[in-house]
């Protein structure tokens, strides 16, 4: 795991001699935001930050994906907020990509750097900030936390990918195998959040059709990605945008690991009110 990377934006404008190309698609099912999308003009800003920006590459939408927003932020040095979250029936993944951050979780400190996954309650008092002499990012997945009865809010915890076992998928010769943050037998998490590896041939051999929605950031590597009925090439630093039972299946391409940053939710009933 030492060696895996983890694709970041870095803005910047393409030059007026290039011709128009691109694999940016929205349709009814699933959108892909290649990575070229991620350009200095398409960045947004929020109140009581210093020195950020950020791209908003996923929020809820009435009829598409309706449970989470996903923001890759990029952090100048010395930029931050002792406030972040103004919403506090929101729970926050953050993953970092580059750089290494401050992040205080009810006065406890905590450093980050590449790999390195928090998880913020709902509720939770927090800041995060950027010491170093360069530039850092980090995605910010955010999702109001369902209660539901004889459950608390799950506690907040701070690690790293790199310090996790993959679990390889069963049957798969190990070329599939999901790195997870949250503990799948505890209830008290509405949202997973993990890193999903295919070695080179890798494949999701059926249609997968769920009612999870779900974020797909390609981390590392390149593959083929059945979205719909789509085969859509897709690289390190493209996201993918899928609504509840959108079928999926994949095949890795490339001549190293395909590894992308998933986010499902999971574990509550399905509303029933309109």
């Amino acid at each position: 795991m030492s060696q895996s990377s983890y694709f970041t934006p870095k803005g910047g404008l393409p030059g007026q001699q290039q011709l128009l190309t691109g694999r940016a698609v929205f349709t009814d099912a699933y959108a892909v935001l290649p990575r070229g999308t991620m350009r200095d003009i398409t960045t947004s800003f929020l109140p009581g930050w210093t020195g950020m920006r950020m791209w908003v590459i996923a929020r809820p939408m009435t009829g598409f994906s309706e449970t989470f927003s996903q923001y890759i932020v990029e952090l100048q040095p010395g930029g931050g907020s002792d406030c972040p979250e103004t919403d506090a029936s929101a729970q926050s993944g953050l993953f970092v990509t580059d750089g290494a951050l401050q992040l205080t979780i009810d006065g406890a400190e905590h450093s980050l750097t590449a790999g390195s996954f928090a998880y913020l309650p709902a509720g939770s008092a927090w800041q995060l900030h950027n010491s170093s002499e360069a530039s850092a990012s980090f995605h910010w997945i955010r999702k109001r936390w369902q209660s539901a009865p004889g459950l608390d809010k799950p506690q907040a915890f701070v690690c790293n990918e790199q310090d996790i076992a993959p679990n390889a998928m069963p049957d798969t010769e190990d070329r599939w195998a999901t790195t997870r943050f949250m503990d799948p037998e505890d209830m008290s998490h509405d949202m997973h959040v993990t890193i999903v590896t295919f070695q080179p041939g890798g494949v999701i051999p059926f249609e997968e059709t769920h009612v999870m929605e779900h974020g797909l950031y390609v981390l590392e590597g390149k593959a083929v990605y059945l979205l719909n009925k789509d085969w859509v090439e897709v690289e390190a630093g493209d996201f993918m945008w899928l609504r509840a039972f959108c079928p999926q299946a994949c095949y890795a391409a490339g001549p190293g690991p395909f590894r992308y940053l998933l986010y499902k939710d999971v574990n509550r009933h399905m509303p029933l009110s309109l």
